[in-house]
């Protein structure tokens, strides 16, 4: 077997693979030769078939898995010996398309090789985490949080108020006609709270236990139930009950029913949950800046169908994000521009340096946190956990997806435990100040 350099420009390589007929034809031999005590033929005994007449009958079949198991061995110690390691699928495609038995077999091998990664020491990298302590003010605003959750509604005397539970019957009809879904019995609304249609809620304000109203309203264009998306209905509508609302008691009653002994318990468990929030927005901010000087520290040639592929991916992602209400793909092709080329030579570039780091560093994503994963999209799907974790288990690129993100932050974690890390305290609203630049960073990307 001859390999022959075509290509080598940049990280773009081209080789020509020549497979002998004569190799092919001990290929199929070897293979008949290891088969042969196995078989069985009309007329001779158990593994005492001739060659000869077991290539005449089943040489041909051979030959195909010969040939196609030759050219992978051959690219397989290709890519062992020179260490290229591929940055997507290669392209293999035989060059003699009129290929007869007997000749030699031409193959065309062509890829772009992952970049060599330089080294950096991570111990030169400065970086400054923003550190929150939960403060009294910011258990307080929990607690009155979890008091207006937990409040509850006390019938009352009067007109209905903007805030108050009005208890009603109602009957919608669009074109005098009743609809689907249109009517309830009993149905507590909180008048205020959005819940309803756009001005439903308004012509329930001021109206007493008894009254009948009639609600007139408009659905909006986007509604999801598309035969009611901009029509007018109307709901015949009976006032049952007006309730005021009445406020919890922030003591130990309302703490027990949160799950804690009492309100002091309730308040630790609070300061730990802020504590967890504010830590993990600080760790976005922190791996944003890393991010950032690992991008300026470090320059390496990008595959340039990595850079396109991921350009593209990012281009289609934002035309939909900009055209929620296309949710198929026949849509005419989307060119990537200059600013979806910068964004994704950043992500291909970041994304290979981590990835190497972490080869190098033996990062690994254990079953443990795999099984995390999982679970933790699984719930997504209620009641269908188990089909998810069966479609998880049979697709390797889901899996991929669930374990890319993983091992991500894994890296991010070693090369954060090497760098000069200085803790800096700050005020709550500053580091929501720090969250709200990275999202206007990526909204503006």
């Amino acid at each position: 077997m001859q390999v022959n350099e075509t290509v080598n420009d940049g990280l773009k390589r081209g080789y020509q693979i020549t497979l002998s007929a004569a190799e092919l034809d001990e290929k199929v031999n070897e293979k008949l030769t290891e088969a042969q005590p196995d078989i069985e033929m009309k007329g001779f005994r158990k593994g005492k078939v001739p060659m000869a007449l077991l290539k005449k009958q089943f040489g041909d079949r051979l030959l195909g898995e010969a040939m196609q198991e030759s050219v992978d061995g051959a690219i397989s110690k290709h890519f062992e010996e020179t260490g290229d390691r591929p940055a997507m699928q290669p392209d293999v495609k035989m060059t003699n398309e009129n290929w007869e038995k007997g000749q030699d077999v031409e193959v065309e091998l062509s890829y772009e090789k992952l970049p060599e990664i330089p080294d950096f020491d991570a111990g030169s990298i400065s970086l400054e985490r923003l550190v929150v302590t939960p403060d009294d003010a910011a258990v307080e605003d929990a607690l009155n949080s979890l008091a207006e959750n937990a409040k509850s509604f006390d019938a009352k005397d009067g007109a209905s108020e903007d805030g108050d539970q009005v208890v009603i019957d109602f009957l919608g009809k669009v074109d005098g006609e009743a609809f689907e879904g249109g009517a309830a019995e009993d149905y507590p609304l909180v008048l205020g709270s959005g819940s309803f249609i756009p001005g439903f809620e308004e012509q329930l304000t001021g109206k007493t236990a008894g009254e009948e109203v009639e609600v007139k309203v408009s659905f909006p264009e986007d509604y999801q139930a598309a035969h009611l998306a901009g029509k007018d209905a109307m709901f015949e509508t009976t006032v049952k009950e007006v309730k005021a609302p009445k406020a919890a008691e922030i003591d130990d009653e309302l703490a027990k029913n949160y799950g804690a002994e009492d309100l002091e318990a309730l308040k630790g468990q609070i300061k730990e949950r802020l504590a967890a929030e504010y830590a993990g927005a600080a760790r976005q901010v922190l791996k944003r800046k890393l991010l950032d000087e690992l991008d300026g520290k470090v320059s390496f040639d990008l595959p340039p169908s990595l850079v396109q592929a991921e350009a593209d991916q990012i281009a289609h992602t934002l035309w939909h994000e900009e055209n929620p209400d296309h949710q198929g793909h026949d849509h005419d092709k989307i060119e990537a521009t200059d600013e979806h080329m910068k964004l994704a030579e950043r992500r291909v570039r970041l994304g290979l340096l981590l990835a190497e780091l972490g080869r190098k560093n033996e990062v690994q994503v254990t079953d443990a946190e795999m099984t995390q994963a999982v679970m933790a999209q699984a719930r997504q799907y209620p009641g269908q956990e188990r089909q998810f974790f069966e479609f998880v288990q049979q697709n390797p690129q889901m899996r991929q997806q669930l374990q890319a993100p993983i091992f991500e932050d894994k890296v991010v974690d070693f090369i954060i435990e090497k760098a000069d890390v200085t803790d800096k305290d700050v005020s709550k609203e500053d580091l929501e100040a720090a969250v709200e630049a990275l999202e206007d960073e990526d909204t503006a990307a």
